[in-house]
């Protein structure tokens, strides 16, 4: 049908979560006034028993979510692509038309992040609003930043820049590489709080894995080191460590950071690809300098 919006809905699951993976196909199978083509991409396991007209891309061996959020857009057609975790599920059946419309809109939007809202209530997490100052989660606005579980971009800004991180082995600060790199493209991340996405609400208490210290530090800075001018690299690094360091419950966990930054900064790392100054401005008139 000429006019309507196409998207090709890539779900990330490891296999872990049927109820979830099935409410969020359910969620992407229902949007009204859209052409929609959905892969569940099984990371580690070969997804079956799926609805008719979803298909499966089984990657036998796990790999990093970046990487397997990029192997599902080979199977998927659609002028836009639609990455969505299988704990999210969109809470409106005209999310997509919604999002379409915004993304024919405006040529200068690159990527937009939905709300997030907490499934049948309890506390939000903060990382679900890409804002240092988060104010009203409803509310829209331009962000430098992206939470990675709901997102879209038209297909030529995806292949523009290259998907997601590929050479960021696991996860961890993948959103924000990614809006980097759409903002060095000249186009605009946008947070929009009139498309809604359910998830869980996060815990009381976070438990804080080994490897999320490790990668959060690693990934850190890595980042840094990939976009950033070399003296801005050591305070965009230390924001994030005086902020998370002091929240280490145990010595297990500050030992797991502190080799995260060693490694960040004695391994190879991704190929260095700085900013450009102009890129840098929008960061800082967006209201999220990049030391922070």
């Amino acid at each position: 049908m000429p006019g309507r919006p196409s998207f090709g809905c890539v779900v990330l699951s490891r296999g872990d979560r049927p109820d979830d993976l099935e409410r969020a196909l359910d969620s992407l199978l229902r949007q009204r006034d859209v052409d929609v083509d959905v892969v569940v991409v099984g990371n580690g396991w070969e997804p079956a028993g799926l609805p008719d007209g979803v298909r499966a891309r089984h990657l036998a061996t796990g790999v990093s979510i970046p990487a397997a959020r990029n192997a599902g857009v080979g199977d998927v057609v659609g002028d836009n692509v639609f990455f969505l975790d299988d704990d999210a599920s969109l809470a409106q059946d005209d999310a997509l038309a919604r999002l379409g419309a915004m993304l024919a809109a405006d040529p200068q939007l690159g990527i937009v992040q939905c709300r997030v809202e907490p499934r049948d209530g309890g506390r939000r997490s903060r990382d679900w609003v890409p804002r240092l100052r988060v104010g009203d989660p409803a509310r829209t606005s331009d962000v430098t930043a992206v939470w990675e579980g709901a997102v879209t971009m038209p297909r030529r800004v995806f292949d523009l820049v290259g998907g997601w991180p590929r050479d960021f082995p696991f996860i961890i600060h993948e959103g924000i590489d990614l809006a980097w790199r759409v903002m060095d493209a000249g186009l605009r991340v946008r947070y929009t709080g009139d498309v809604v996405v359910l998830h869980p609400p996060p815990p009381a208490r976070v438990t804080r894995h080994g490897y999320s210290n490790y990668f959060g530090a690693r990934n850190r800075v890595w980042v840094a080191r990939r976009h950033l001018p070399w003296p801005l690299v050591p305070v965009f690094v230390g924001t994030f460590a005086l902020r998370t360091l002091p929240r280490m419950r145990s010595r297990a966990e500050l030992r797991d950071a502190l080799r995260g930054y060693r490694d960040g900064i004695r391994l190879p790392g991704p190929p260095r690809r700085t900013l450009r100054a102009s890129t840098l401005w929008r960061m800082v008139r967006a209201g999220r300098p990049p030391i922070i």
